[in-house]
């Protein structure tokens, strides 16, 4: 934070105009993407809610192993979360006591593999492209997993 106010800082000195209108821009983004960050944290907060923690701790949680990751890696494949609010769910997941590793599995699918966006990506890649390169993001994924269990 200290770093972002230097900068902020920095830049305002430098020129002030600028400065302005790159703040009242991030502000008016920040307003655009607030209801649907409030609307996932809602969703997710009740399916949290609804769901026992035994439930999620059982399937994704420490002793869930290679199962959790695929359960992770599948979610992610498919979901269309954008990183600004798939962050924060994987902070209130990880208190909820799901593993680190499926978390890293979770988060790396869902921002490199996409299967609903797949049709999209072949018509400019084609197909045997577009499979491989999700193959290996995917498989890429589970690695990611491992070497975050091993760690941490």
């Amino acid at each position: 934070m200290l770093f972002s106010i230097i900068a902020m800082a920095v830049s305002a000195i430098a020129d002030w105009q600028k400065t302005r209108e790159g703040l009242f821009r991030g502000l008016g983004m920040f307003v655009r993407l607030l209801p649907a960050l409030l609307l996932v944290l809602v969703l997710v907060s009740v399916v949290l809610f609804l769901l026992p923690n035994e439930i999620i701790v059982k399937n994704l949680g420490e002793g869930s192993g290679v199962k959790g990751w695929i359960i992770a890696a599948l979610i992610g494949s498919v979901a269309m979360i954008p990183g600004f609010i798939a962050y924060p769910l994987a902070g209130v997941l990880i208190k909820s006591g799901v593993a680190y590793g499926t978390i890293a599995v979770f988060i790396t699918t869902l921002m490199m593999v996409g299967i609903v966006t797949l049709p999209i990506e072949a018509k400019f890649f084609g197909w045997k492209t577009s499979i491989i390169r999700n193959g290996l993001s995917w498989a890429a994924a589970i690695f990611i997993g491992f070497i975050m269990a091993l760690i941490l």
